[in-house]
């Protein structure tokens, strides 16, 4: 199995409905791909709601393969999102490892 986590925070000068409502549609552009991609076991995108996190949001994500991890990156839904996410995030971290 392999872990996929990404945290962003979300572009400055965001107000709350704002943040609110681009973590929805991240959870809507990202969460189906699951059903997509070969091997994807668990795809979940999270809006923080604890004052005691740094980050504003998180994608944690299950994938039976390193391969099916590739192709989840390569895959078109996942590239459309990623341009999305972009435009409403920054400073992005990721961590990738195998369980």
């Amino acid at each position: 199995m392999v872990k996929h986590i990404v945290l962003w925070n979300f572009n400055e000068g965001m107000s709350s409905q704002e943040r609110a409502e681009a973590g929805e549609k991240m959870k809507s552009l990202l969460e189906p791909i699951k059903e997509k991609v070969a091997g994807a076991v668990e795809i979940q995108v999270v809006v923080n709601q604890l004052e005691s996190s740094n980050r504003d949001v998180a994608l944690i994500s299950t994938f039976e393969t390193v391969e099916a991890l590739q192709a989840y990156q390569v895959h078109p839904d996942h590239v459309a999102a990623g341009g999305y996410v972009r435009s409403v995030t920054c400073n992005r971290s990721c961590m990738d490892y195998e369980c």
